[in-house]
């Protein structure tokens, strides 16, 4: 049976009973807790720092955001630490949903801005769930064929003879025929891919409704394989104009198959399992935020990388890339995103403003303004 706990950023997991679990503290099993100290050494090779020991029995997240499910059937889902006034989960839930849909570009189909605050089911069937929303829009209007090439060993000709296969026969099946023809089909990567995805969100849910349309939906791909290469596939993904049904369905696609998580448990456990860096994800969102009501007439550049701190040797060192550049004719501003809560009243730390965010923006500042000047920013979240 599948058990559910809800923490956000930095919280701590135990063991130890927990008589009122909070968002900053909650208790898991004994299995799970295993589970993800073996999980943290594997991500750790990858550059994830995903978890830090508190002692032998408890454990703190760092500022991953996203959900985790562990093969004992605990899904852990963790939500950014950004509300703390009363109804914070549901606050926080919305707006972790409402920044992976800005980040990755996805604009719903079915609904406004308020639906999508009024859909209270935890993050993973969320995502379940608006899947098979646009797996369903593709089936109706219509999944998408292709020629395959296929060779094989028939008793019968049709399409084209393989000749020099044909002549290596042995003598007692001289009267088979080595021919290559071509299937009219649904096996294209597009539809493997949406296979696989299928089937995973099918095994995951916890939702009557999510699993009934998955079941249905599985009906109509019945006849397409599974996808054995993710990767590979998505390269094949086209998007031409007769494929333009399929765009609002590959942004699900790729959360649901671990393509977008810059850290996922892919081979490790095969349930639904997403992590994204919040700081990331902060990035993402508020620069596709600018970039939509930023003026046509000013020039706008996502990670602008033609500055270096300094050249050795005739070699330039250490790259500046800060997160945003706008241009006018005679005018340039430096945006740097940073997802850190500040404290109006804490003015004898500075408000909690770090001072090498400060160096780093002046560090961009000398390079990217040069002598005319310009405006540096650095970016918060809003909060109490």
């Amino acid at each position: 049976m599948k058990h559910q706990v809800t923490v956000r950023e930095f919280a701590r997991l135990t063991t130890e009973v927990v008589t009122e679990p909070t968002l900053d503290r909650a208790q898991i099993s004994v299995s799970a807790f295993n589970w993800l100290c073996g999980s943290r050494t594997r991500l750790a090779s990858n550059g994830a720092d995903l978890l830090h020991f508190d002692d032998r029995r408890s454990l703190r997240l760092d500022n991953y955001v996203g959900v985790l499910e562990t093969p004992c059937g605990t899904r852990i889902e963790i939500l950014p630490k950004v509300h703390d006034r009363p109804g914070a989960e549901a606050a926080s839930r919305r707006l972790l949903r409402r920044m992976i849909a800005v980040a990755l570009d996805i604009k719903p189909r079915d609904a406004g801005t308020s639906d999508l605050d009024s859909f209270n089911a935890p993050l993973s069937e969320w995502v379940i769930a608006k899947f098979l929303a646009e797996l369903r829009y593709v089936v109706k209007r219509g999944l998408r064929f292709d020629y395959r090439s296929v060779d094989e060993n028939s008793a019968f000709l049709r399409g084209r003879l393989d000749v020099p296969r044909q002549m290596r026969q042995p003598l007692g099946r001289q009267h088979r025929f080595e021919i290559r023809h071509d299937i009219f089909g649904a096996d294209r990567a597009e539809n493997r891919l949406l296979r696989r995805a299928l089937d995973q969100a099918a095994t995951a849910t916890q939702s009557p409704e999510n699993w009934r349309l998955a079941q249905e939906l599985r009906f109509f791909l019945q006849e397409v394989p599974q996808s054995t290469s993710v990767n590979a596939d998505f390269r094949l993904w086209r998007g031409d104009r007769l494929m333009a049904h399929y765009r609002g369905v590959r942004p699900w696609c790729e959360l649901i198959l671990h393509r977008q998580m810059p850290y996922s448990l892919v081979g490790v456990w095969h349930g639904i399992s997403m992590l994204l860096p919040m700081e990331r994800l902060f990035e993402r969102y508020v620069t596709s935020y600018l970039e939509r009501i930023t003026d046509a007439r000013v020039t706008f550049r996502r990670q602008a990388a033609s500055e270096f701190l300094c050249v050795h040797e005739g070699e330039r060192m250490f790259r500046l890339q800060p997160d945003v550049l706008l241009e006018t004719a005679d005018r340039r501003w430096v945006l740097d995103m940073k997802w850190k809560q500040l404290d109006s009243s804490d003015r004898g730390n500075k408000y909690g403003i770090s001072q090498a965010d400060l160096y780093q923006l002046f560090a961009y500042g000398v390079k990217y303004l040069g002598p005319e000047g310009g405006e540096l920013v650095l970016i918060y979240p809003k909060s109490a």
